[in-house]
């Protein structure tokens, strides 16, 4: 497992910085579904990943849950930076989309990278940036987008995310990803496939992403 984090990370980081990578982090083997963080939860370890993606959801107690970004292999959770930095508990949830890898680096280890590494300090700005362009992407979804148009945009980065036009997904746990009704997803479902951008199928989705 330590061969995957030189991996993944040679040739982004100074070698120094990839041996203490591998010196100092816990490696996580994660099952589809598995929460890895929670809400309300304090954070005193920065998750590097190695491989599979996991996606970040937002939670309210009376609406459900709505989801954020996802994150992928190379990347880290720009909100669990801010939370490990500011000592404070998570407002997010992350749950793995598919099976995959994690390495786990305690807080202080990051707060000393910060000033001992240059591509450490790139690497956390970039990652803040790319996830607050992706909250601005889920913004605009919600106050500008009509429900179909955000669908059809959930189904291309599931597809994007897991490598496949098969998205084995419930209607249920699409309108739960998406905060909505499982009853509006599956009239827009029908009707994509109607139109023929998508092929329903039992419990999963085929998507032809060719058809817009």
């Amino acid at each position: 497992m330590e061969q995957l984090i030189y991996n993944t990370y040679h040739g982004r980081f100074e070698k120094a910085l990839v041996d203490e990578i591998v010196s100092s982090a816990k490696l996580i083997e994660f099952k589809e579904g598995d929460v890895l963080i929670d809400i309300g939860k304090y954070i005193k370890t920065v998750p590097l990943l190695i491989s599979g993606a996991i996606k970040i959801m937002r939670e309210d107690r009376d609406k459900g849950e709505l989801l954020l970004y996802f994150i992928e292999k190379g990347d880290t959770c720009a909100m669990t930076l801010a939370c490990c930095v500011g000592d404070k508990k998570s407002e997010v949830k992350a749950i793995a989309e598919n099976d995959g890898l994690v390495a786990m680096i305690p807080v202080v280890k990051m707060e000393e990278w910060l000033g001992k590494y240059k591509t450490w300090r790139a690497f956390v700005m970039e990652s803040y940036n790319d996830r607050f362009t992706e909250l601005l992407g889920a913004l605009d979804n919600i106050a500008f987008m009509k429900m179909d148009s955000r669908l059809y945009n959930y189904l291309l980065e599931k597809a994007q995310i897991n490598r496949s036009n098969v998205i084995n997904k419930t209607h249920k746990e699409i309108a739960d990803d998406l905060n909505s009704s499982r009853v509006v997803v599956s009239r827009l479902l029908k009707a994509m496939e109607n139109e023929g951008k998508i092929k329903l199928n039992r419990n999963s989705i085929e998507l032809y992403p060719d058809r817009r």
